[in-house]
Parts: C-alpha cells; sequence; structure tokens
C-alpha cells in the first residue's frame, strides 16, 4: 500500500503526525471527516504543492427532495476542477416518475440499485422503451426527449453523467414547465382542440412525482413511427470483464454502445491488496464514483506537484486530463467504482508498458532500476494490479 503514517492519539482519533513531524490537534476538530480524509491530514512524503480539490462527497450536496424522490448532483460548482463532466444522483421510489425531459449536454445514466424503465422519442418520431436493472447504462443525447420510472420493488437509485462541468441539473427543461409558460391558446392550435383540453394542466414544474408502477414493457410499448434506429441502453454489468488476479474492468464506449458518443465509462472492480495501474488519459478529465469499499488516489500534476485523496462510497473523485493516478484498495472487501470520460473512445496510457517497451538502458539511465522490474509487463495492458 502507499507509504501513508496515521498515528492516533490517545482518545482514538487520527493526528496529523508522520514520523517526527506533525502534532497532535489540541482545537477544535471534525474527527469524522479528518478520518475519511487521512491522505489529507497526513499526507504521505511524496506529495507536495497545492492541488486542487479532487474529492467531493454526496453527503455535502444540496439534496432536493420530491413526492417519491429525490436529486443531489455534483457539479463546476461544488467542485470547481470538474469543467468537462458533472454528475447528479436520483432516487426513484416504485411508480416515481423523473419527468419528461431533455438536456442541452448528453445524459449519461448507470443503475446503482433496483430498476427503471426508460422511455424516448427522437426527431423522426420513432420510439424506444427499455428496463434496466442494476449495472445497466442508457445514453440520452443532447435534446432527445426522455423519462425514467421506477418498477415494483424498491425503485431504483441512479447517478447521472453529464458532458458539461457547469450543467446544473434546475436547468432541464421540463415538459410541464414548458407547456406552463405557452398559451394555451397556442397550444389549443398546436394540438386543433379546444382551449379547454388544457385546463388542468399543472402550473409548475413536477420534476419527480409519485405514479401509478407500470406493467409489462410489451405492454406498454408504443410503436409510434417505429423504434428508433439507435439502441439508447447497454447492459455494461453482464459485459465480458478484462480480468486479472487483482480485480476486473467492464469498459463501455462507441465500439460497443454507439449511442454513447460523446461518454465513455468503465466499471472497476479492485480486490484487497490490489491497484488501478499508473496511468493516465490523453483525450478527457476522468470523472469517478465510487459505489462500494475504500479506496486511495494520488495524482501527479507536474512541476513537483502531487496530493493523495483517499475515497468511500458515495464519494466523487475527478482528474484532469493527462495527469497521471493510480487508485488502491485501502480496505478489507472489493473497491468497486465507475471512472467516466468525455471521449467517444476509451483510451489510457499505461506507465508499465512505457518503460517496459522503452529501451532498458535509457531507463535505466534515468531511474537506476533493475532490468527485473520491468520483466513479464505484457504487450496486452493489465489495469488492476498488484504484487506478483
Amino acid at each position: 500500500m502507499a507509504t501513508l503514517v496515521e498515528t492516533a492519539a490517545p482518545n482514538g482519533f487520527v493526528q496529523p503526525i508522520r514520523g517526527t513531524e506533525g502534532a497532535p490537534i489540541i482545537g477544535p476538530s471534525n474527527h469524522q471527516r479528518e478520518a475519511q480524509s487521512p491522505g489529507r491530514l497526513t499526507p504521505p512524503v511524496t506529495d507536495h504543492g497545492t492541488l486542487p480539490n479532487l474529492k467531493w462527497t454526496f453527503a455535502d450536496s444540496h439534496n432536493k427532495l420530491e413526492e417519491g424522490g429525490w436529486a443531489r448532483q455534483t457539479t463546476v460548482r461544488e467542485m470547481p476542477v470538474a469543467v468537462e463532466l458533472a454528475c447528479v444522483n436520483m432516487r426513484l421510489e416504485a411508480g416515481a416518475i423523473r419527468e419528461m425531459h431533455w438536456h442541452k449536454p448528453a445524459e449519461w445514466g448507470f443503475m446503482i440499485k433496483g430498476n427503471a424503465r426508460v422511455t424516448c422519442v427522437d426527431e423522426d418520431g420513432k420510439t424506444y422503451q427499455d428496463d434496466c436493472a442494476e449495472g445497466d447504462v442508457w445514453n440520452f443525447p443532447s435534446g432527445i426527449p426522455h423519462s425514467i420510472q421506477g418498477l415494483a420493488g424498491e425503485g431504483c437509485e441512479f447517478l447521472l453523467v453529464f458532458d458539461d462541468g457547469a450543467f446544473n441539473e434546475e436547468e432541464t427543461f421540463l415538459v410541464t414547465d414548458f407547456l406552463a409558460h405557452i398559451p394555451k391558446s397556442v397550444l389549443a392550435k398546436n394540438f386543433g382542440v379546444q382551449e379547454s383540453a388544457f385546463a388542468n394542466i399543472p402550473k409548475s414544474e413536477k420534476y419527480i412525482f409519485r405514479g401509478d408502477i407500470p406493467g409489462p414493457l410489451a405492454q406498454d410499448r408504443v410503436v409510434g413511427a417505429g423504434p428508433t434506429p439507435v439502441i439508447y441502453t447497454h447492459h455494461l454489468g453482464a459485459q465480458e470483464p478484462i480480468k486479472s488476479k487483482n480485480g476486473s474492468v467492464r469498459v463501455t464506449d462507441s465500439s460497443n454502445f454507439p449511442a454513447a458518443s460523446t461518454v465513455a465509462a468503465a466499471l472497476v472492480e479492485v480486490e484487497p491488496g490490489g491497484m488501478r495501474e499508473l496511468h493516465w488519459h490523453r483525450t478527457s478529465d476522468e470523472l469517478q464514483y465510487y459505489l462500494e469499499g475504500q479506496g486511495r488516489m494520488t495524482v501527479y500534476t507536474s512541476n513537483t506537484n502531487a496530493g493523495t485523496f483517499d475515497y468511500q462510497a458515495g464519494d466523487v473523485g475527478y482528474v484532469p486530463r493527462v495527469t497521471p493516478h493510480y487508485v488502491e484498495n485501502t480496505g478489507t472487501t472489493t473497491l468497486r467504482y465507475l471512472e467516466v470520460w468525455k471521449t467517444d473512445k476509451f483510451s489510457d496510457m499505461s506507465l508499465a508498458q512505457w518503460l517496459a517497451f522503452t529501451p532498458y538502458e535509457l531507463v535505466r539511465a534515468h531511474l537506476q532500476i533493475e532490468k527485473s522490474v520491468l520483466d513479464g509487463v505484457s504487450t496486452t495492458k493489465t489495469p488492476i494490479v498488484g504484487p506478483r
């Protein structure tokens, strides 16, 4: 594991002491929060300089409570470094509806728990409906109107990612809010009916609201002008992973999910003692969402600057483009998290491959390491590594 000395005082709280450096806190202290971020309180000696905050917990986000659900977001306002990607954590009870809407950015979704039905209609009047279970993803491009409804049982909880860090969930285009701001005479003319047909439309947005639990998908399906040529959902959790003894990775991008032309993602599982290898991404920032377990990440941002951050379930991590990093499992159970990028195709640069496939004498001149360090590095990447 990364070198990080956490010294506890007699009262059991983690203290900012590293060997002979530091001193116990004797003033006011948020001990619970400090225990969640030991890499900030007592950084390893390899950390240096001041990095932007690369961690946010949804527990600190404002939660919008509605009839049948809630929503909370992490954007550039909560985490100023997150300029490319924003995310929303949303909950719908069984039957509850995230009302019909659309966005300026694309919406990429991941089902955390439960089941939901997603629906959409494209510009040609073609329709798409599907039921999403845990581990499934969906993607609706900019401007495509859609809805989400919790299914029987516990409903659902999911993560939404938007390809714009400044996105604000409050700026979603909602069908109720839209029609509330159109004169009824215009609505009547648009549909060729009497104004009285719109006497009971809501005067304001519904956003999330309770509804009847929908029946079987086949019964609920609307034909419209036919099915959409694009499949807007993907069963990521059921996808065959890239495996090693230390964990697994499932990658989805436009190559296996064409609807997601602006967002790529990976579902990562790291076993105790393992880590996501040292690497970086050329094409996009990386947004992370932690689903289970405990992890630690160090990010190097050049000019001698590096910082270490600790994560647990419900936390959001962020890594600027081309900055190298790793994610290590620091707990005793499987670490499970999402990596998401604003790109159509996943790619990463592996430190191990870069060094192993460069002439050894050149590497030795830089680092003075034995050739055995590089022996065994595969031409096929091993995203999750651990002791040999």
